[in-house]
Parts: C-alpha cells; structure tokens; sequence
C-alpha cells in the first residue's frame, strides 16, 4: 500500500464537562493533524493525491470550521458556554458543536468522519489520521480493515 500523508494546523479553544484535572476549564492548543491517504494506484504524476488538494479542501474547512474558535459539547452545562457562543458568532468565528466531550479522541473522529466525506471522489480514502493536542499528546483514528 503506498500512502501520502498531509499535515494541516489550527489552534482552538475547548474544555472537558466532567474532566477529573484542570482540562474541565477553558484552555486552548494549537492542534495539528496527520492525514493518510491510500489509493489503490498512483495518479500519472506518480502521486496519492496532490498536498495541495488535501490542504484545501480539508484545510479550507478546517480554517472556517475550527481556526481561532471554541469546540464545545453540546448541552455542556456550564453556565458560560452560551455567552462564549454569543461573542464568537458577534466576532464571527462561531463555536463548533459536537454531540460528545471535545476530547482529542471525539475531535479526530469528527475530523476523520468530515475529511472523509470532502474526500469522496478524488480517488483516495482516508486511512489514518492522528490528531496531536500537544506536543505531547496525540489521538489516532484508523480506518477498520
């Protein structure tokens, strides 16, 4: 199998409802994803698939999606989400909403589950992508066999 992987950065704002340690707070990262693409034969350039294609179309979405904004949980019951929510969409950059805890774990399996649907008809799959919060830390998602 012969994959290309591209890297694609953004920082945002998140906190974890119910989080044990100090990440139940508001705190931002700079995020950085790896994703892999397969495809089952080389285009006649040799290449996966163009850097440049994986940049914008999920770079593109990832700028107005998730740059410089607040990933939260909705129906997160802390009594400042809705003010956050107010100012970012006054200031233009509205919060993104998941359905589950905006872990590292739930953010690259919306990312997977959004590249995957952008994706679709260049010819590649998304095979892996792994979703570094820190320079530390990281959560992998793979495609199942």
């Amino acid at each position: 199998m012969v994959s290309c992987t591209r890297r694609i950065e953004w920082d945002a704002m998140h906190r974890i409802p119910r989080h044990e340690s100090k990440c139940r707070a508001y705190h931002g990262h700079r995020y950085a994803a790896e994703i892999t693409c397969h495809t089952e034969e080389l285009d006649d350039r040799g290449r996966v698939i163009d850097f440049g294609v994986v940049k914008e179309l999920v770079g593109g979405w990832v700028d107005r999606e998730w740059d410089h904004t607040a990933i939260l949980m909705r129906g997160d019951p802390e009594p400042a989400i809705q003010a956050i929510a107010e100012a970012n969409e006054r200031l233009g950059r509205p919060v993104y909403w998941l359905d589950a805890p905006p872990s590292a774990e739930n953010i690259v399996a919306e990312l997977a589950r959004v590249a995957n649907e952008l994706l679709e008809g260049t010819g590649v799959e998304v095979v892996e992508i792994r979703l570094w919060e820190t320079p530390n830390g990281s959560a992998t998602w793979r495609k199942e066999s």
